[in-house]
């Protein structure tokens, strides 16, 4: 009876992971098209999305993959990435902006012109594709020209390979126009508009496209499963930290925080929290135009303040730190993207550090490194002194002294030849001049009491 349990139990276990797989694999092949959103600046991380999203939707056996658009602009180097991963893939690619309100401005313009079909809703536009320096500005001469020739060639070619009005398209990068859903349909820079995505799947139902291999494909959008792609779990964590300023402020964490650990080692929390922030920005810095020089700057500023501490009064260091970390700070991204619309109300995408943030921080670390480090410094000298005279922690239990600034209930007292901060064990305020004895000795504070007159 067991042995026939034991063979039920199996084939039942083998049973139900074949019909599983065979359940996912009819699934698969059922008729289906991808939609995906990308409603974010473009950066290096939306780049490998969209190819894995194009690859599963491709071994998946969709007939399409639906891109509903919305982005303000973005790097220049992602977008070509994208616009790749459209070019060459073996489905088509349907580029939707929408809804009312979205924008394909700039890297979007390159990114609608790309795909096989492209539609706008009512209320979008599409265009203002000049080059822009990481703040939004423009770029110096003669790098805005070459970086605005480069760009032009770009969009017309991909215009060219999809039979679209290159000189309207043109313009969007030489003169940074921009057009309505309306205006790029007269121009003949979309296919169509459509209100929602019911509209565009019956719109697009029956057309053909040329694919990569110069095959026709003929898009069947009658009846298919609809299925959303999203970020994985990893993905969204790297587009947060994939941020400038976040990528910023774990540098920075991070290099504090091997700071401390160097100057006091033992403590080990700040090193452990530096290496973990530091690892986190190096990774950010892979999704980001990321300036070496700057982080080099940056460095050299944490060195210069260690030199200020080794060397208390020495204060060019200190302001040789200062200037070195915010130049590092403003450089620390560099290249060009693509903005959004300027002047107007569309934000424009920026790749660097928001300047109030390197002042906040600037600040911080500076009252690092004058207040908490030197304290730091100070209490181990004092430390070292001690050893030097015989004096141990556990020999100033029971030892008497005379307190030197009130305790109330904290301040500090006169012992064995030494200042120590010190705490009234009972909570009570002692006053100035008051005789105590040492009851317990906590790292460098002791705990007091008032002896007996």
């Amino acid at each position: 009876m067991r042995r026939a349990l034991s063979f039920a139990l199996i084939a039942v276990g083998f049973g139900g992971a074949f019909l599983s797989f065979w359940m996912s694999t009819v699934e698969a092949q059922a008729p289906h098209g991808v939609v995906v959103e990308i409603d974010e600046a473009i950066q290096p991380s939306t780049a490998r999305f969209l190819d894995r999203v194009v690859s599963e939707a491709e071994d998946g056996g969709a007939r399409f993959v639906v891109i509903r658009l919305d982005t303000p602009g973005g790097l220049y180097d992602s977008t070509r990435d994208i616009v790749e991963t459209i070019l060459e893939s073996e489905i088509p690619i349907i580029v939707f902006v929408s809804p009312s309100g979205a924008q394909a401005a700039s890297a979007g313009t390159f990114i609608a012109t790309a795909g096989h079909i492209t539609a706008m809703a009512n209320g979008t536009n599409i265009g203002a594709a000049s080059p822009v320096d990481q703040r939004g500005d423009a770029l110096p001469e003669p790098l805005g020209s070459k970086a605005t020739n480069d760009a032009a060639a770009f969009l017309r070619s991909i215009a060219a390979d999809r039979g679209r009005n290159a000189e309207a398209l043109n313009d969007t990068v030489t003169k940074a126009l921009a057009y309505s859903a309306s205006e790029a349909l007269d121009r003949d820079v979309i296919d169509f508009v459509a209100k929602d995505l019911d509209q565009l799947l019956s719109t697009i139902d029956g057309q053909a496209v040329d694919l990569f291999d110069g095959s026709s494909y003929v898009i069947d959008a009658s009846g298919v499963d609809l299925r959303t792609i999203d970020k994985t779990f990893l993905e969204r964590f790297l587009a947060v930290i994939s941020n400038p300023n976040v990528a910023f402020l774990l540098l920075v964490i991070g290099a504090i925080g091997l700071f401390i650990e160097f100057l006091a080692p033992g403590l080990f929390a700040p090193g452990i929290i530096g290496v973990i922030c530091l690892v986190m920005a190096f990774v950010a810095f892979g999704n980001l135009p990321v300036n070496w020089v700057g982080v080099g700057l940056i460095a050299f500023a944490l060195l210069l303040m260690f030199a200020e501490l080794k060397s208390p009064g020495v204060s060019f260091f200190g302001a040789g730190g200062v200037v070195s970390f915010v130049l590092g700070s403003v450089l620390l991204f560099g290249g060009f993207s693509f903005g959004g619309f300027t002047p107007g109300p569309i934000e424009t995408p920026s790749f660097r550090v928001n300047y109030w943030l390197i002042g906040g921080v600037t600040v911080t670390l500076s009252g690092l490194l004058i207040f908490v480090v030197r304290d730091i410094l100070t209490a181990q000298k004092i430390e070292e002194r001690q050893a030097t005279k015989g004096i141990t922690t556990a020999a100033l239990v029971g030892t008497t002294g005379v307190v030197s600034t009130e305790l109330a209930p904290s301040g500090m007292v006169f012992v064995s030849g030494e200042e120590w901060s010190a705490v009234s064990d009972t909570g009570d305020s002692i006053a100035e001049g008051a005789e105590v004895v040492v009851t317990e000795v906590e790292g460098l504070t002791l705990k007091v009491y008032k002896a007996m007159e």
